[in-house]
């Protein structure tokens, strides 16, 4: 599925440059698209498009929704160009800041949705066929996931595990008895995800006419307080009162001693089986409708799944349970025939899942940082070692910057990475030395983030495992995005054919 030797950028919505705190769909990504194309890449790879909260650290993989798209990336310059607010509602930025502030840009465009939405009302024969179609399009999530948002602002934000024992259990007919305000939410928040999704279809569209292709992220597991295990309790493990059973994570691995407690609540496989896998079908439908291709995030997780007993510190002491992956992966086909997904397969990979991936030649993953350590003659990290349905990565969203990555290392660990460049190399020169590396590589793709490329130190880190806060704050400054290094990327994306 990735036809073509090329290369793109990692970079999410979040990080783009923006004077309202946050990046969005407006003016600076299509920006950044004109940058992609000026130095002729075919991908942008960004993370999950879903709502985030501040109860989870403000993470895409751990989101209200697994189909919702996160009204804070909507631009509000678009909304003065449609109308539906003014130049005058922009007067009272957020303040300036180096990372994102998530309750400042909560606040700021909280009123400016409202206005948004008033305007709408008022103007609704205007957008009322598209608005239709779109509550039409999308109502297998659409209506639990407005329902859940009015409910979680009226009872003040709590867990849906929380609410009162009337609303707690998801039934069909709760819309009945819903108070005229609570409605009236819901109805905007349906507009809301009109809106995200009408912004972001309008920069994909713009992306794709320039050759891009955009590659987005499907995290595998749900948030327990989210829209989809209140409205779908049956197709995950959780007792008779709603309690999770087991949750995820990952053994100990590179990234912690203590493995990765994740907290989500593991699928009920068996249920799922007996609906045909009907959730995951639309999850997959909803993302290949909104991406070229999509990522999926420990993809090992459709083949086995570390189960922890809920209650659980760490991570430590959960075991592998086995999904009934020949019957999803059947079911997956019967629906789509082109399944254009990217298996992560970082960490420890058993047969089975290579199996999987073989089978149905998915695409990998590499990731250089990886493949420098001692084991350099033999790790499948290594850049010698890559196979050619592949992404190699400088390093992921979870990997410090390489600058940052390289600061941290020993002298021997320097000395061995010269040894395999050829020359001599310093913080300041080795993120190119290593972008040239995994360009020249015989992986299909080559993706470094944007913070590689130019060669920023670890405070431009996006994410740290397992730490719990100052995550997914990161943000580009327009002024690093210059001809110049459009140009030299241009040419190393030439002289290596990846365009």
């Amino acid at each position: 599925m990735l036809h073509r030797r090329a290369s793109g950028i990692l970079l999410h919505i979040s990080s783009l440059p923006s004077q309202f705190g946050i990046g969005d769909f407006g003016p600076a990504a299509y920006r950044f698209a004109d940058f992609l194309q000026a130095s002729r890449q075919g991908y942008w790879q960004i993370l999950p498009l879903t709502p985030t909260d501040s109860g989870s650290g403000n993470s895409p993989y751990s989101s209200l929704s697994a189909f919702a798209g996160n009204p804070l990336f909507i631009s509000p310059e678009l909304l003065v160009n449609e109308g539906l607010i003014t130049h005058n509602d922009l007067k009272n930025l957020p303040q300036p800041t180096e990372r994102v502030d998530y309750d400042a840009v909560t606040n700021f465009k909280a009123p400016l949705f409202d206005k948004a939405f008033k305007c709408f009302k008022k103007h609704h024969k205007k957008y009322e066929c598209d608005f239709t179609a779109f509550c039409r399009n999308n109502a297998v999530w659409l209506d639990s996931w407005a329902l859940y948002r009015a409910l979680k602002i009226d009872f003040g934000g709590k867990s849906w595990r929380d609410w009162p024992e009337e609303w707690r259990f998801f039934k069909s007919d709760l819309l009945v008895n819903l108070p005229d305000a609570a409605k009236e939410v819901i109805e905007k928040e349906k507009f809301l995800q009109f809106i995200v999704f009408k912004q972001w279809h309008a920069l994909k569209t713009y992306c794709n006419e320039r050759g891009i292709q955009i590659v987005g992220d499907v995290p595998i597991f749900v948030n327990y307080d989210s829209a989809d295990v209140w409205a779908h309790s049956e197709i995950f493990d959780l007792d008779k009162d709603l309690n999770p059973k087991t949750v995820s994570g990952v053994p100990p691995d590179y990234f912690s001693v203590d493995g990765q407690l994740w907290g989500s609540p593991l699928y009920n496989w068996e249920n799922l089986k007996k609906a045909n896998f009907s959730w995951w079908v639309e999850r997959l439908r909803q993302n290949f409708r909104t991406f070229d291709l999509v990522r999926v995030d420990h993809f090992r997780g459709f083949v086995q799944c570390w189960a922890v007993p809920a209650g659980e510190p760490t991570a430590k002491n959960g075991k592998w349970v086995d999904v009934p992956y020949a019957d999803l992966f059947k079911t997956f086909y019967t629906y789509f025939p082109e399944l254009n997904i990217i298996a992560e397969d970082l960490g420890e990979i058993t047969p089975d899942v290579r199996e999987l991936i073989a089978r149905y030649n998915f695409p990998v993953m590499r990731v250089l940082q990886f493949g420098l350590g001692p084991d350099i003659g033999t790790s499948t990290h290594a850049p010698h070692n890559y196979p050619e349905n592949a992404v190699c990565y400088t390093g992921t969203h979870d990997n410090n910057t390489t600058r940052g990555w390289y600061e941290a290392l020993s002298d021997d660990d320097h000395r061995r990475i010269a040894q395999y460049i050829g020359h001599e190399i310093s913080a300041d020169n080795l993120h190119w030395e290593l972008l040239q590396i995994i360009f020249k590589t015989t992986s299909r793709v080559a993706m470094p983030q944007m913070q590689d490329i130019l060669g920023l130190s670890s405070d431009a880190r996006m994410n740290i495992p397992g730490q719990a806060g100052g995550n997914w704050g990161w943000r580009l400054k327009e002024e690093l995005l210059t001809g110049e290094t459009a140009e030299k990327l241009r040419i190393l994306t030439e002289v290596n054919g990846r365009f």
